[in-house]
């Protein structure tokens, strides 16, 4: 789990010891029944990825809670939904599929999960009926699961989602954004 630079840095601030035992006891490559309603309990998750040469991207995703599922104890998939169109993430994972999840609770008893691993985007999977506004589907197969100390974590009560997660049966909204002159005239069509 720790590299070189890692090492370095835990040998100057004495804390090799505990880097390890933390490893030892937290991390995981499998997803628990805990890990797997924390997720599906989630209405957002920060995606962190990088381009073929290595320069990073992170990118908040939100949805209603349970669009990021833990389908297997080692396999987790969420829906691509219509955003500004320009796939930074997606076409990152297409040439480097290494990610980095981060999911937050900042409710009640504020949490922290980290999830590492690689993805790959599907774009015609039968899933994709069951995922109202969906366009695509990431999955990721993690290689370390672990939890965050969430000691830094402000706890904001009483958040209301977003106008814009797409429901079923119910028509998009659209961001004001995509009808200003500036971009209504090259907003391509919804394809889902």
């Amino acid at each position: 789990m720790y590299h070189e630079g890692n090492r370095d840095l835990q040998d100057a601030f004495g804390s090799r010891a505990l880097a390890d035992r933390l490893e030892q006891k937290l991390r995981r490559e499998r997803f628990t029944e805990d890990d797997a309603a924390f997720i599906a309990a989630q209405g957002f998750f920060f995606l962190a990825t990088a381009d073929a040469e290595g320069r990073p991207d992170c990118s908040f995703k939100g949805g209603s809670p349970g669009f990021v599922r833990a389908t297997a104890p080692d396999l987790l998939v969420f829906p691509d939904y219509d955003g500004n169109g320009m796939f930074k993430s997606l076409g990152n994972i297409a040439v480097n599929p290494h990610v980095g999840l981060l999911f937050i609770a900042m409710q009640d008893k504020p949490q922290r999960l980290r999830v590492n691993g690689t993805a790959r985007i599907l774009r015609d999977d039968p899933r994709l009926d069951d995922m109202p506004g969906a366009q695509m589907i990431v999955e990721v197969t993690p290689t370390d699961i672990f939890p965050n100390c969430p000691r830094y974590l402000p706890s904001f009560q009483g958040m209301a989602p977003s106008p814009y997660l797409p429901q079923a049966d119910t028509p998009p909204l659209e961001p004001k954004w995509k009808s200003f002159g500036d971009f209504a005239e090259v907003v391509p069509p919804r394809r889902r």
